[in-house]
């Protein structure tokens, strides 16, 4: 949740959870909106069980096994599909900001004269440069600025300058038009649909978003984040759905909470791993459930996953909520907000990038393990995961669930939008692979900000410290004559050097890279 790196939540649930584990209540009274629409969707799908393991494996109580489905195999339609692209407040209206989603290049922009964001192909029609390295012109249209065409909200192609004023009017050509994505502002995200043929323009009154209306109450307040991950979205959306990695994971930054209901358990370890009990619900195309011992979680296929540790039933009221993007082969990027009624006034004094630094360091924790976990999946083949995982406990059944929702309706792929090698790229070196300036805090308005405030004081700091040496040079004899004065002056340059000092070095952690060594949490 949006308290500082999910502890308070996580040491107040009986059910340990990583800055990963999301789902909707199911029969709470009053249920998200995530949860009313995939109820929705149950009632118009079939209902499908879902396996606990493979048959080499033992198998749990709590998940069935899959039924065949009656009418041939009901394959997903990624492309069918609303895919989130950033928090409204991390985008700037006055500049483009462009992403790949689902391996296609967009880019998002505000039209001032519509009030409304855009989404586009990343691309101008006139020599395929990226519009995203483009700027809003005066007139309020995206200007590419290689040869400064413009375009409007609707894609159309404005202005020409190397095109004579009296001449033909060229930038009337439809092949002067820019492809414009469907897309929307929901629940302060700006999401879109990645088809942009006339019969998809109407496609939000078909099928909106999933909703999560507690991110809209006015009695809740939500921090967002954003950031790219070095590995694929299968292996993102597994880790959320594992809260028994947590303690382990994330030892240092996150506990477990020793279950005392475990009858004849002898051995206990300081992490405080346990049992997790977890069931299956209303497994189909469209996702599933999953009730816990207190919370719900619930998977709303492809991106959403949302859910709260806490029955809903009473206050307190917290929930997770996940956006998992599949970006390209090997990459992924989540977008999360934590709505939540209770520490509203801690959501009021403290910045949204110090929440940040917790919430990146639970994610810095387990990049690499899911980096090379990812390159081992892809050398036994994602056909055979369950053959090579031993999953043996009900504490992997969300696991399993979203694994056999991911070979039985997406045969073990992502349906991407454009044409992708079918190769994983090479493992970076380990400060590449956990850098956070570019998968994050260039991403995030907050962090930026806060990132460009602390260079500036650091900055200060050395100034001010070279500064009073100077002084103390200067006016030794004369203004500084005693051995106290010249003693303060000399400690004021030294805690100035000192704390620019150590201000870079939290920058460098915080902002850039900080390495996590399991080995010595």
């Amino acid at each position: 949740m949006d308290t500082l790196s999910l502890l308070s939540v996580a040491r107040a649930s009986r059910l340990s959870l990583p800055l990963a584990t999301a789902a909707a209540p199911l029969r709470s009274r009053s249920l998200s909106g995530g949860a009313r629409i995939a109820q929705s969707r149950r009632r118009r799908a079939a209902r499908l069980s879902v396996s606990a393991v493979a048959a080499e494996t033992p198998r749990t109580e709590d998940a069935p096994s899959p039924s065949p489905s009656p009418s041939g195999q009901e394959l997903f339609d990624w492309l069918d599909q609303w895919y989130p692209f950033a928090p409204v407040c991390d985008l700037d209206p006055g500049a483009p900001h462009g992403k790949t989603v689902l391996g296609l290049s967009v880019v998002a922009w505000y039209d001032r004269g519509a009030g409304e964001w855009r989404v586009f192909d990343d691309a101008c029609p006139h020599r395929l440069a990226p519009l995203s390295e483009g700027r809003i012109d005066d007139k309020g249209r995206l200007q590419c600025v290689y040869h400064g065409w413009c375009f409007d909200g609707a894609g159309a192609c404005k202005f020409i300058p190397q095109a004579p004023a009296l001449g033909p009017p060229v930038h009337k050509n439809s092949k002067a038009c820019v492809a414009s994505y469907p897309c929307v502002v929901q629940n302060n995200i700006l999401w879109f649909y990645p088809r942009a043929e006339p019969e998809h323009k109407d496609v939000l009154q078909r099928k909106p978003p999933p909703l999560i209306p507690e991110i809209d109450d006015p009695g809740f307040v939500t921090v967002y984040g954003i950031r790219d991950l070095p590995y694929g979205y299968d292996v993102l959306v597994e880790n959320l759905f594992d809260p028994a990695h947590v303690p382990y994971a994330h030892k240092g930054i996150m506990r477990g909470i020793r279950k005392k209901e475990d009858p004849g358990r002898v051995d206990y370890d300081k992490e405080g791993g346990g049992p997790i009990k977890m069931k299956i619900e209303a497994a189909n195309v469209e996702g599933f459930v999953s009730p816990q011992e207190r919370g719900f979680f619930q998977f709303i296929a492809p991106s959403t996953l949302v859910g709260s540790p806490f029955s809903q039933e009473k206050a307190p009221r917290i929930l997770l909520v996940f956006l998992c993007v599949p970006v390209a082969p090997g990459r992924s990027r989540v977008i999360w907000a934590f709505p939540r009624n209770v520490g509203v006034w801690l959501h009021n004094i403290t910045p949204r990038w110090l929440y940040h630094v917790g919430q990146n360091l639970i994610l810095d924790s387990d990049i690499f393990l899911l980096h090379v976990e990812e390159r081992k999946f892809a050398a036994v083949g994602l056909d055979n995961w369950q053959k090579a995982c031993y999953v043996p406990t009900s504490s992997d059944n969300m696991v399993i669930a979203f694994r056999n929702w991911f070979r039985k309706f997406c045969k073990n792929r992502v349906g991407w939008a454009t044409p992708q090698v079918d190769q994983l790229p090479p493992t970076p070196t380990k400060d590449q692979l956990m850098e956070r300036y570019w998968s994050h805090v260039a991403q995030c308005t907050s962090c930026s900000a806060a990132l460009k405030a602390m260079k500036a004081l650091e900055v200060a700091l050395q100034i001010a410290s070279v500064a009073v040496v100077g002084f103390l040079a200067v006016a030794k004899g004369t203004l500084v004559t005693s051995t106290v004065q010249r003693a303060v002056v000399v400690s004021t340059a030294v805690l100035c050097f000192a704390a620019s000092r150590w201000l870079a070095n939290f920058i460098q952690k915080n902002f850039y890279f900080q390495d996590y060594i399991h080995a010595y949490k």
